[in-house]
């Protein structure tokens, strides 16, 4: 009996119990959300929203563009209810594929990262960083995006490809924003025509010695400095961008009570405070403060980005930076 005991609680704690079937669970206490966000940020949040609702929710993981994709070709008879995740841009790429739904706690949310039209709701708040190999880069040469288009650096820039990534497209029109073109020509050219295929590899090439210096989220790189990884961080001098990843329902969604609820729940207080407490991401909210390890954002220079520009000129963009990265 003791040896059953164990055992059912080390199922309930690595979540290895059993998903009901579905002849086992009524249609009306399901939930099918389709995930960017790394197991580790969407894990907790899932689960405790199952235990405060009694909704089982159906997980779909992959990458941003990869799911949204998915959402297109699915749009006729759709089977997700919320896509979870995603830089905004790509949210406004595909809001024709979402409702325009206001959560309970919209009036929570910090001006900076509101959505007039609802399309997406914002869920945490993602500056853009740059790391380096402290045994391998004197913190004085990497002060800025300019700093990037120095030779030293030349082929030994960790990033990955903007057509692939969501936060390395924000980048690019980071730079484009805070520095202009020429710059921004620069920096692709002396990429020496290596981009990486997902953001995850920055931190391992940076780390490892592969690239002195790399583009990647605040969130990202605190969680790697704090698990041990041999990197420095640094604020762009000439201005970072801000911009949030989302949450939205997806028009026709099977189950729109239960993502209404998940919607709201994303927003909450408790939810948004996880964020900082755990995560190394910053809330949304105008009422859940920075945690202390995390410079405010009134404290960094940041740059003007308008999320829907930035969707609406995606191709001519990418078209741009793609010549330049064979140039060099």
């Amino acid at each position: 009996m003791k040896k059953i005991l164990v055992l059912c609680l080390l199922l309930l704690l690595t979540g290895c119990a059993k998903a009901p079937a579905e002849t086992e669970t009524i249609p009306e206490s399901r939930l099918v959300v389709y995930t960017s966000h790394k197991e580790a940020v969407y894990r907790p949040i899932i689960r405790e929203f199952e235990e405060r609702t009694g909704i089982w929710v159906e997980l779909v993981t992959g990458g941003s563009y990869e799911l949204l994709e998915r959402l297109e070709a699915e749009q006729t008879a759709p089977k997700a209810d919320v896509m979870f995740g995603g830089g905004v841009e790509s949210l406004e790429s595909y809001r024709h594929l979402f409702q325009a739904l206001r959560c309970q706690q919209w009036g929570t949310i910090s001006q900076d990262f509101r959505q007039p039209e609802d399309d997406w709701t914002p869920f945490s708040a993602l500056p853009l960083v740059l790391i380096y190999n402290p045994k391998l880069v004197d913190p004085a040469r990497l002060t800025g995006w300019e700093d990037l288009t120095r030779p030293e650096f030349r082929g030994k820039i960790a990033f990955a490809s903007p057509t692939r990534s969501a936060s390395s497209f924000t980048a690019v029109v980071t730079v484009l924003r805070a520095c202009g073109e020429d710059t921004l020509t620069a920096l692709a050219e002396n990429l020496a025509g290596c981009q990486l295929d997902s953001s995850g590899e920055v931190l391992t090439a940076v780390a490892d010695g592969e690239a002195l210096v790399g583009i990647t989220l605040e969130e990202t790189a605190l969680q790697r400095i704090a698990a041990g990884s041999n990197l420095g961080l640094v604020y762009p001098k000439e201005g970072t961008s801000c911009v949030p990843d989302g949450t939205a329902v997806v028009a026709g969604a099977p189950h729109p009570e239960n993502a209404r609820a998940f919607l709201d729940f994303t927003l909450s207080r408790e939810v948004q405070q996880l964020l900082g407490s755990q995560f190394f991401r910053r809330s949304v909210r105008e009422d859940v403060t920075v945690p202390d390890s995390l410079p405010a954002l009134e404290e960094l220079a940041l740059v003007s980005y308008d999320p829907r520009w930035a969707s609406e000129n995606r191709e001519e963009i990418l078209e741009k930076w793609e010549k330049a990265v064979k140039e060099g």
